[in-house]
């Protein structure tokens, strides 16, 4: 048995046990009260879902070039044996700018010369026995089927001399034909065949840019091609110029689409301006009727839950977060194309959606600021 001062010297010692205990208690329950009251309001970044517009704009790109573009080859076949001109060289109409060898069309010419020469000596022969033969009719000497002989041989004489003549203005050509020739002013553009290469008669051999209206080609995918006709005016700029936009016009659009990357070709005419160049890179813009209400958020904004595409919407009453399904149209440079699930002034989660969980509590961008301050005053 233990006396009655070892009882009173115990007791301070569960009491102050029991304090200590219960304080623990209390401040435990306050920091889990405080932990509990930050985890549930979470400050997000939000987007609004803008109303689709009656318009929307398409743009592509592509190059500028002449809206004329002569392939030139050679009449004849043959070895090249000169080339004047180089890429990006300025011609005019006459200038040569390459030859073939001419040798054997030369020989041709004189051959069809001293053709055309034995072909007059046999007219003149013709007509020689043609007048005689007529003289001897007169006397009746000769008969007159004699007389109609030598007619028909005098014709004859003459239609091969003027065959002849023929011949020779033909072989002629084919000696002018061995130099190549610009027929339009411009600028060459490529150079498909050099000296020392047989080519035969309409092998390009060199590309002429001829001068004057200028025009851009595009490819347009089969889905936007409805929105080009000709006529349509659009706007042209171009990266070497961001202060240079002309007013252009569709002059042509393609009636099939190209086999391999199956878009239509669409060719823009430009306005004559100094400043635009040939293989400059515009871009053509075009406003086209918005025939989809198609909206857009940011790429950060698409999230997955059950294998379904979702988005996360605030509720401005409430200030929670909800999850909602929606359906992609496509995907864009600069984000997501939306086809269903969201409507004009929705509330969009554009950032942390892997940290949101149904009915969480927000801070929306402008609490934020307001809260802060707020805070700042009071500091």
């Amino acid at each position: 048995m233990f006396s009655l001062k070892t009882f009173s010297n115990r007791m301070p010692s569960v009491v102050s046990l029991a304090l200590v205990s219960a304080v623990a208690l209390g401040v435990a329950g306050c920091t889990e009260e405080k932990a509990e009251v930050r985890q549930v309001i979470r400050p997000v970044k939000v987007v609004e879902i803008a109303k689709a517009g009656d318009t929307r704009t398409l743009d592509y790109s592509g190059s500028v070039r002449a809206r004329t573009e002569m392939n030139l080859g050679f009449r004849v076949g043959g070895k090249i044996t000169e080339r004047l001109v180089d890429i990006g060289e300025q011609v005019k109409p006459g200038d040569v700018l390459a030859r073939i060898d001419s040798t054997d069309y030369q020989l041709a010419v004189k051959t069809a010369d001293a053709n055309l020469a034995a072909a007059e000596k046999a007219v003149e022969t013709a007509d020689i026995a043609n007048r005689r033969a007529a003289q001897l009719f007169d006397k009746n000497v000769a008969p007159k089927s004699q007389v109609e002989q030598a007619s028909l041989s005098h014709d004859q004489a003459i239609s091969s001399r003027d065959a002849a003549a023929s011949a020779l203005d033909q072989a002629k050509n084919q000696v002018s034909y061995t130099e190549l020739k610009a027929d339009h002013s411009g600028i060459v553009t490529t150079i498909n065949a050099d000296v020392g290469q047989v080519v035969g008669s309409g092998t390009p051999v060199v590309a002429v840019a001829v001068d004057g209206e200028k025009e851009v080609q595009i490819a347009v995918p089969e889905n936007d091609i409805a929105q080009f006709k000709p006529g349509k005016a659009v706007k042209a700029s171009f990266w070497s110029d961001d202060k240079l936009v002309l007013d252009g016009t569709v002059r042509e659009v393609a009636g099939s689409a190209d086999q391999q990357s199956r878009t239509f070709a669409v060719r823009v005419s430009l306005p004559n301006d100094p400043r635009v160049l040939l293989g400059m890179t515009a871009t053509i813009e075009a406003d086209v009727s918005n025939t989809d209400t198609y909206v857009s958020i940011p790429l950060s904004a698409l999230a997955r839950k059950d294998g379904k595409q979702v988005v996360w919407t605030v509720d401005r009453g409430t200030e929670t977060v909800h999850v909602r399904g929606v359906e992609i149209a496509d995907f864009t440079g600069d984000g997501v194309r939306v086809a269903k699930g969201l409507d004009s002034g929705d509330l969009v989660v554009a950032a942390g959606t892997q940290f949101m969980s149904e009915n969480l509590k927000v801070k929306l961008p402008n609490q934020q600021s307001a809260a802060a301050e707020t805070d700042a005053a009071v500091r």
